[in-house]
């Protein structure tokens, strides 16, 4: 499945990240791996230090680079115009690419209030052809309304914590109503605990689905661009093998009716971590 974003550019809709995954062998097998699954997305960020095995996994697959869609972020202590353009040089040098699909702010930190000018280098970056989209992570309402009203070019996404029992409504209506996608980080929330909850799992035995298979499925189709993370090389596979069914209206409105507002990471109004 492919989204357009709003400048144009085309995105997989599922894609494969690699938070918390060593360096080294373990992260380039699982790119390597997720790539000969189907995976054209892969999604990193400077602080999960693994940007290098994403890279050498990226050029040991057999896989065009114009067929894949790279995505990294510029990390906190980086914040600031040109701090986020000597930043953007180190991950593109670590990852062994000629240009970012898609550059994101990782988190705002409100109370520094660099993410203006972190951003204003992002659109350099864009305008200068080395990133194909730019756009933030983890962005509340307040903060995107600012860089509607400061900012050039608008960002083609906000990726944000999200799963049924977050499904964060507020902001996802804000931005459909702006053209920015919402893409979710933790679908599945951190550790998995939504794989429990009894209504996905009578959804999984009535589809002949995994617990994850379900929830995935119900990003998809909220129009919610999903990143599905696993260095499991049969759950690698079967976190991608949710094309061939689709849930009824009625059970994805069981899922939405999980919602509990229940953020399981930090909150970016709050966030200050370097």
């Amino acid at each position: 499945m492919i989204v357009t974003l709003n400048n144009g550019v085309k995105m997989p809709q599922l894609g494969f990240g690699v938070f918390k995954v060593e360096d080294g062998s373990i992260t380039v097998d699982a790119v390597k791996k997720a790539i000969d699954v189907g995976y054209r997305s892969i999604d990193t960020a400077a602080i999960y230090q693994n940007e290098a095995g994403v890279g050498q996994g990226i050029r040991e697959a057999d896989v065009p680079r114009e067929e894949l869609f790279i995505t990294t972020k510029v990390w906190n202590a980086d914040q600031g115009y040109e701090e986020t353009l000597a930043a953007f040089d180190k991950s593109l040098e670590k990852l062994g690419l000629e240009y970012i699909d898609l550059y994101l702010v990782h988190w705002p930190m409100p109370k520094v209030d660099k993410y203006v000018e972190t951003y204003r280098a992002l659109e350099k970056l864009y305008e200068d052809g080395r990133v194909r989209a730019i756009g933030v992570c983890n962005f509340h309402i307040p903060h995107l309304e600012r860089l509607l009203s400061e900012c050039k070019v608008k960002p083609v996404l906000n990726q944000v914590e999200l799963h049924p029992c977050f499904s964060q409504v507020e902001l996802r209506e804000f931005c459909a109503k702006h053209d920015i996608f919402v893409e979710a980080w933790g679908p599945l929330m951190q550790g998995g605990e939504v794989l429990n909850n009894s209504t996905v799992l009578a959804l999984a035995e009535k589809y002949s689905k995994s617990p994850a298979q379900v929830v995935i499925r119900w990003h998809l189709q909220n129009d919610i661009i999903v990143i599905s993370k696993s260095v499991t090389p049969s759950r690698i596979e079967a976190n991608f093998d949710v094309f061939d069914f689709e849930l009824s209206d009625e059970d994805m409105a069981k899922l939405d009716d999980l919602n509990t507002n229940q953020r399981i990471g930090a909150d970016p109004a709050d966030f200050y971590k370097v």
